[in-house]
């Protein structure tokens, strides 16, 4: 009997072999369904084996940021720009072995930057310790691309964090799956479908091991991402390019640069001077979307200089985590004053979304 690694070449086999047209469009659909139920079912063997040895870097500070580049393109100095952290520097490959954190100070936010090592082809595959830089990667909250000037073309990182289930600048797909226990595979778009039809979702559904489930599908999706849904092991991590080595650029070089990666949000910097600073660290941080709430002391006066920082969405039950774990164990109510109330000093609980510059009293059991 074929291995799983046997299986999944042959159904890349056959992709490769299909031309690709709206004719085959639901059999290749198949295949993938089928090759990414295989891969779960790798993954889940080799986790039965233990863990496989990878990067721990304990979480810091508000939001995580990942340095993702080819070797050598200036990430280790740029951390240190940020940072103040002591990254080793090095015009030579794979200076940065290990992933190095620091941590940047901005506008009351903490925002922890993590030095990966480079990433190179078939890093998603496990070459050059991939896997482990990949797996870093997968935690974090933004992306930040490290491109040098002069070598701009980013094609190998999109598709190595592609393969490794990562989805830059995109939202899970509006897609709900549930099982049942008769019925066969039902798919019920509740808006027009122009880029799959009904037929290649319930395809792919059953390809993926599916007897009998409802597909609820919200949003005009395509093949990939009905496949992203199958799979369930997606992540999607907002992204930020830094094009470094603008000071040593000719005339031109920069704008052909900016607009080869016009759909990226892209900042001009020099890692080696400190040229672009200030603006890649607004853009990082206008970029995680954070947000300010001041706290009230109960029967006090609200320290308005020094805000929490946390990331839009936020509830209460979220601020209490982040002050301490026993806020959240103690809560009893909190009050709130500012946008997110719908009077000054609503009685709210933790499920209650906080807005900037909202003002909080939490009130905790004695």
């Amino acid at each position: 009997m074929a291995t799983i690694e046997e299986q999944i070449k042959e159904l890349e086999e056959q992709i490769a072999n299909t031309k690709y047209n709206k004719a085959t469009e639901a059999h290749i659909g198949k295949l993938k369904a089928k090759i990414a139920r295989l891969s779960a079912e790798e993954t889940k063997r080799r986790s039965a084996k233990g863990p496989t040895k990878g990067y721990y870097v304990k979480k810091a500070g508000n939001a995580t940021v990942a340095l993702i580049g080819f070797p050598s393109v200036g990430k280790s100095t740029l951390l240190n720009q940020l940072t103040g952290a002591r990254s080793e520097v090095g015009a030579y490959n794979f200076t940065t072995l290990d992933v190095v954190p620091g941590v940047l100070e901005y506008n009351h936010a903490k925002i922890q930057i993590l030095d990966m090592p480079g990433l190179i082809k078939d890093a998603s595959r496990g070459k050059g310790r991939g896997r482990e830089v990949i797996a870093a990667a997968r935690a974090a909250d933004v992306i930040l691309f490290v491109v040098d000037i002069f070598n701009p073309n980013t094609n190998v990182l999109m598709r190595e964090l592609y393969d490794a289930a990562i989805r830059l600048d995109q939202k899970r797909p509006d897609v709900v799956i549930t099982t049942g226990s008769q019925g066969g595979i039902n798919v019920m778009p509740t808006v027009r479908l122009t880029k799959i039809d009904v037929q290649t979702i319930a395809d792919m559904t059953a390809a993926f091991g599916y007897i009998n489930a409802t597909v609820v599908v919200r949003e005009d999706i395509d093949v990939e991402q009905m496949l992203d849904v199958l799979a369930d092991n997606r992540v999607y991590i907002k992204s930020v390019m830094a094009i470094n080595k603008v000071d040593l650029a000719k005339p031109g070089q920069l704008e052909a640069v900016m607009e080869m990666h016009k759909d990226f949000k892209t900042v001009p910097i020099s890692a080696a001077t400190g040229y672009g600073m200030e603006e890649l660290k607004q853009t990082l941080y206008d970029t995680i979307d954070m947000i300010r709430v001041y706290l009230k002391p109960q029967g006090k006066e609200a320290d308005m200089d020094i805000p929490l920082i946390v990331k839009r969405g936020n509830t209460v039950g979220e601020v209490c985590e982040v002050i301490h774990r026993d806020f959240k164990k103690n809560f009893r109510y909190a009050m709130v004053w500012g946008e997110s109330a719908k009077f000054p000093g609503q009685t709210v609980g933790l499920d209650h979304v906080v807005q900037d510059k909202d003002v909080l009293t939490i009130i905790v059991k004695r």
